[in-house]
């Protein structure tokens, strides 16, 4: 069986992309998005692919509006997140808890690094996320979430418009300018930090299929589990959770979702799964 299939280059995923593991039983048709995160919205709105790559916010969002697709337990892109967030030094010096009343670019609301941070800001330092004015240059992979962000000018860039002033700080971001610092000032000692208190690693992007898929071919989707867990197994650098370690990062992206008003209610992990993917 042939599979429409939207998977990134990870570290996980490159002996499963290059041919070196292989199945008699399906075959991958990689479809071509760069970034990945560009074939996420036609997966949820469209049903593009039989086999996807999956920003985890937005996989928890495509639930809670029914779309038809299903989780796999395979995690191939987490990290810490506190490096993802920038401030103009230029302003003068800015911390975590100085964010209350600002104005805060991103490039969607809704995604996963966001969410994150979001969680981070709202739970370890106590920024009052509903008093921030949040500014967005791109809507939500899932065209049902009802935005209600202020848009940016069109044509403008988010980093430029923090360079220029017009932001006090950003999230998702990443940037070399000399003027733009990290937001958390010792980005390795909050990570250590927050992972003493946590226990988890935050997980980016998992796998989904189409619910036609896992109902109707089980057998296929099994396989295709096998082909990715495979694929991690042989790369030292591979996102390595064990069930109760992804189960943990899972509960917790769930509950800053619900408290972002991002999904309606905080699920269960295992309401994620159907009777196939939840047996893997």
């Amino acid at each position: 069986m042939r599979l429409r299939t939207l998977l990134g280059d990870h570290p996980g995923t490159t002996a499963l992309k290059n041919g070196s593991i292989r199945s008699d039983l399906v075959a991958l048709d990689f479809a071509q998005y760069s970034p990945t995160n560009k074939g996420f919205k036609p997966m949820v709105r469209e049903g593009a692919f039989d086999v996807s790559e999956m920003a985890i916010v937005t996989y928890l969002m495509a639930k809670s509006f029914g779309k038809p697709m299903v989780l796999l337990p395979d995690v191939v892109l987490a990290r810490f997140q506190h490096g993802h967030a920038l401030y103009n030094a230029k302003a003068g010096k800015f911390a975590p808890r100085d964010l209350n009343v600002k104005r805060v670019g991103i490039r969607s609301f809704t995604t996963t690094t966001g969410a994150w941070l979001r969680g981070i800001l709202a739970n370890d330092y106590g920024v009052d996320l509903d008093s921030i004015d949040w500014v967005t240059f791109e809507d939500a992979h899932v065209a049902e979430f009802v935005d209600t962000t202020k848009r940016a000018p069109a044509g403008q860039q988010i980093i430029q418009m923090l360079i220029d002033g017009e932001l006090d700080a950003v999230l998702g971001e990443k940037s070399d300018h000399p003027d733009l610092k990290p937001l958390f000032a010792d980005v390795a000692a909050e990570e250590k930090a927050w992972f003493e208190k946590h226990g988890v690693v935050p997980i980016n992007h998992m796998v989904v299929v189409s619910q036609a898929l896992s109902d109707q071919h089980p057998d296929v989707v099994r396989e295709v589990h096998r082909l990715l867990a495979e694929s991690a197994a042989v790369s030292s650098a591979a996102a390595r959770f064990s069930p109760d370690e992804m189960r943990r990062s899972l509960e917790l992206i769930i509950d800053y979702s619900a408290q972002q008003k991002l999904i309606p209610r905080a699920f269960n992990v295992d309401e994620l799964f159907d009777d196939v993917t939840r047996t893997l």
